[in-house]
């Protein structure tokens, strides 16, 4: 790969605006919508909120014992945007971003909470740790305790449009509904799935594997089929605005899967190729084409799939990068590194 400036550009222009830093590893990183606000989660535990447009930070939130794992904003009419975190020491907390004061505390049921997820349908928060999956309400309330899965839950994500909550582990991936205190629908697959991505259309669900695969389902008809043949295990995962392209992960070059017509069956991806180690994030744009990338090789790139596979921006960076987040009107592009940095870029 050829030598980079700190920032090249192509067609469309990468300009760093800011940059601050943290201490650790960034594990999480959240746009506020209304707030103003970038939230960065430490791998060790801190929270920090940063003023989006001036890179300062504004307030520092305690996080978790034993480190921070997960950070999302919840934004209610009710309660106004509050932000939710999950940690290594068995909790769920909701934090006011105005005080940084802690609002509410829930246990996740085991020692580490891995991920939370809000759906502003039903107004409630899912937990899973280890086998455990709850539902919260904003008052910290346990709505539901589901009976423990099978296996470890890897990941979990709510139905783009309706209450339906998706979890994904090992040998099957569930559908939930607040209403009932079993599944209502279940997607057996013989392998360990590590994240799941609902298209924005809810057409499809897919899910990265450890057997490193991507695997979807047609979620009317049960069908599925599987995308093999990568270097690695799949946890990068990003839908288009439109639910025609999915782009993965899985080793150093990125595979955009075309959903268009009959779907990817039996055709090639796009492959965007401009990193030299393993892909670590993936984020399309909101409502936009753009698709972002990051690398442990530190580079973050932006590309067009729909248009080919040349990348349209670069900027490069010394330390790998763990977290991409556009913001909501997808001009600005927030990026995380494993060092500690925390940077917003113009596009």
């Amino acid at each position: 790969m050829p030598r980079l400036n700190p920032f090249a550009w192509g067609r469309t222009k990468l300009t760093k605006l800011w940059d601050a830093s943290i201490d650790g590893h960034v594990v999480s990183l959240v746009w506020s919508r209304s707030l103003g606000l970038i939230a960065a989660a430490s791998a060790d535990g801190p929270i920090t909120l940063i003023d989006a447009n001036t890179g300062q930070p504004r307030l520092n939130l305690s996080g978790h014992g034993f480190g921070t794992s997960c950070i999302i904003w919840i934004d209610s009419p009710d309660a106004g945007e509050q932000l939710a975190s999950a940690g290594q020491d068995g909790k769920v907390r909701l934090w006011d971003p105005t005080t940084g004061a802690q609002t509410r505390e829930m246990p996740g049921g085991a020692a580490w909470v891995e991920r939370i997820a809000w759906d502003p349908t039903s107004k409630l928060l899912a937990s899973t740790a280890g086998k455990k999956l709850r539902l919260w309400n904003l008052a910290g309330e346990m709505v539901r305790d589901y009976p423990d899965h099978s296996s470890t839950i890897a990941d979990i994500q709510w139905h783009p449009k309706e209450p339906i909550l998706a979890s994904a582990g090992y040998g099957k991936l569930c559908l939930w509904n607040p209403a009932q205190q079993t599944s209502v629908r279940e997607y057996a697959w013989p392998g360990s799935m590590l994240a799941v991505a609902w298209s924005p259309d809810a057409k499809h669900i897919a899910a990265g594997g450890q057997d490193c695969t991507v695997h979807f389902w047609v979620v009317e008809t049960g069908e599925d089929l599987q995308m093999s043949g990568y270097p690695t295990k799949v946890r990068e995962l990003s839908w288009d605005a439109t639910g025609r392209w999915l782009a993965t992960g899985g080793g150093e070059a990125c595979c955009v899967w075309d959903f268009a017509g009959a779907g990817p069956a039996g055709t090639t991806p796009v492959q965007l190729e401009g990193h030299n180690q393993y892909i670590s994030c993936l984020a399309f744009q909101h409502q936009g084409t753009l698709l972002a990338s990051g690398g442990e090789d530190g580079l973050v790139a932006l590309w067009q799939p729909s248009k080919g596979p040349a990348s349209h921006a670069l900027a490069k960076h010394a330390a790998p990068i763990t977290q991409l987040a556009w913001s909501a009107e997808d001009h600005r592009l927030a990026v995380g590194t494993a060092q500690g940095d925390v940077l917003l870029y113009a596009t």
